[in-house]
């Protein structure tokens, strides 16, 4: 009997041990499988708010210095329309609506010098300025003592010459040989009619601003300008067609470009984000053509 009883007890705490077993098995199996899938879960989800910070990421400039704390001093010559001039006492135009947009993206405010462009350039060298903007032409002299952003726009060197009396009649090197060419101190027409491999000038008049050349020109004390296209277009529509523009091939092409300090890499950075945002947006065409005022 008692080997019976003892028999029977046996049977019932093995298989008590067994259902023991089963169940911490069974719970095991179901924790590391819901653990599993919620660590991937959580990674699924965290992978996915890094994405999300990525796509609305915003850009630290915090190694962006200045000359002036919470300033953005831009120097430009406030009389190459469009892409600088006064209207009424402020200066506006193409290159200060990117001056303005680089401002925007530090978080300052924007401070403009209006000087002639000679000393527009040599500001940012003297550290006076932050960057130049002034339908600047980038060369290989500049680019010794500055550095340059990506260009934002092509420039077309054309000739102006008087409506009624032209001293030539097309826009070439050879037809500019022996002529009084009036250019923008120090612009890139200014260099480039200067090189005798370009062209042989009787004499080279060169201006602080393109309204005294047109006055002259109009006076028939130079013979011709060469100057970028757009300021041309808008020159000539304001002398009521006393100038006109030579129709032809461009003299040449260059580029413009934003210039700052020479190994100012994080301007530079800064500058180059910008300017290929107004790009790849469009929204550099919409303020080139909301400046442009000339047919």
């Amino acid at each position: 009997m008692k080997k019976t009883l003892a028999l029977m007890l046996a049977c019932v705490m093995a298989l008590s041990m067994a259902a023991c077993g089963s169940n911490e098995e069974t719970t095991t199996a179901a924790s590391t499988e819901g653990t599993t899938a919620e660590a991937a879960s959580q990674e699924d989800t965290t992978e996915a708010a890094d994405t999300s910070a990525a796509a609305g990421e915003e850009k630290d400039w915090s190694n962006v210095t200045t000359v002036s704390e919470g300033k953005l001093i831009v120097a430009t010559e406030a009389g190459f329309a469009p892409y600088e001039y006064l209207s009424g006492d402020q200066v506006v135009g193409v290159d200060m609506d990117i001056a303005q947009a680089i401002a925007d993206e530090l978080g300052l405010e924007l401070q403009i010098m209006n000087m002639d462009f000679t000393g527009a350039l040599l500001a940012v060298q003297q550290g006076k300025a932050d960057i130049v903007a002034a339908g600047v032409s980038v060369d290989p002299e500049r680019s010794e003592v500055m550095d340059f952003s990506v260009n934002y726009v092509d420039s077309t060197e054309v000739v102006v010459v008087n409506a009624e009396n032209p001293a030539l009649t097309e826009p070439t090197g050879e037809a500019l040989n022996g002529l009084n060419v009036g250019v923008q101190q120090g612009n890139i027409a200014d260099l480039w009619v200067s090189n005798t491999e370009n062209t042989t000038p009787g004499e080279i008049t060169r201006y602080t601003t393109f309204s005294q050349a047109a006055q002259d020109l109009m006076n028939g004390k130079i013979d011709c300008i060469v100057m970028d296209e757009l300021p041309a277009q808008e020159l000539v529509a304001s002398t009521d067609g006393a100038l006109t523009v030579l129709e032809g091939d461009p003299l040449f092409v260059d580029q413009y470009a934003i210039g700052m300090a020479k190994g100012n890499t994080a301007m530079k950075e800064v500058v180059d984000y910008v300017i290929t945002e107004l790009q790849e947006s469009g929204r550099l065409d919409e303020i080139i053509a909301s400046h442009s005022t000339a047919e």
